[in-house]
């Protein structure tokens, strides 16, 4: 099945919720994932730890550090996906991460490997597309999609290079920074959506520096999907920091993104 395209089902925008996978324990992750899907997440992106998340801003950094810290693997993060495929079979889900944990024992074992564990699409940060001739080669053979980020220095000369082989949907990093950071003005999204959409047939989704129901409504008035992470992990790590369960925090706080974002009207 295409659970892209139910996520992104035309007339309602999407809300795709990112957390690193085994933060703070692979234990704890699968009531995480089910939280995002209890509160009505479309998509979900399962973070791979990485000891250099160079996008990143200090949350998601500190989710890597907690996770490599309880020993998480790659191994794991596969036994999760698998896991969550089998309880959510109509859910789209990401891996996104840096490309070392993805290419250490080769693209096409890594493709395999998605493949076998229910995964829909892979973001791979710092691989661009002018220099994808083996991981996303892998992952298209494996019936894997590529997604690709575009930013606000994407110019119309480099945007075919962004989207050639890309699948899924296209993922608008709407700031010149790291997650978590500044948000960008209603109007620069809207206009760089518009440009994007004209470019693409591929949903456009929308992340970084949106951090409330609010924010997640003004995006959701231009965009295909609302890209929500720092956000939510810093809910986890504040219930770990207490000794809490994290699941219901997080679940009550993407309905409350969920029912923002539907608010909205759909994107033109």
């Amino acid at each position: 099945m295409d659970r892209f395209a139910a996520a992104f089902r035309s007339g309602r925008p999407a809300l795709v919720a990112f957390v690193t996978g085994g933060d703070p324990s692979p234990a704890a992750t699968p009531a995480i994932l089910d939280a995002l899907v209890a509160g009505g997440a479309d998509v979900i992106e399962l973070g791979l730890p990485f000891t250099d998340p160079m996008a990143d801003g200090p949350a998601i950094q500190r989710a890597n550090l907690r996770a490599l810290a309880a020993g998480t693997t790659t191994a794991d993060i596969f036994r999760l996906a698998a896991g969550f495929r089998a309880r959510h079979p109509d859910t789209a889900l990401v891996l996104m991460g840096y490309a070392n944990p993805m290419l250490r024992r080769g693209p096409d074992w890594f493709a395999q490997a998605c493949a076998e564990a229910g995964v829909d699409g892979v973001i791979c940060v710092d691989v661009p597309g002018e220099e994808d001739g083996a991981l996303g080669v892998a992952l298209r053979a494996a019936g894997v999609a590529v997604i690709r980020l575009a930013t606000p220095t994407t110019d119309a000369a480099r945007l075919p290079a962004v989207l050639r082989g890309a699948g899924g949907f296209l993922y608008y990093v709407s700031v010149a920074g790291i997650t978590g950071s500044q948000q960008a003005t209603a109007t620069s999204i809207a206009a760089k959506v518009t440009e994007l959409k004209a470019a693409t047939d591929l949903p456009v989704a929308v992340g970084f520096g949106i951090r409330t129901p609010d924010q997640a409504a003004a995006v959701a008035a231009h965009a295909d999907g609302v890209v929500v992470g720092s956000a939510i992990i810093d809910l986890v790590a504040q219930a770990h920091d207490e000794g809490r369960d994290p699941a219901p925090a997080v679940a009550a706080f993407t309905r409350s993104l969920k029912d923002a974002v539907l608010a909205q009207e759909p994107a033109a």
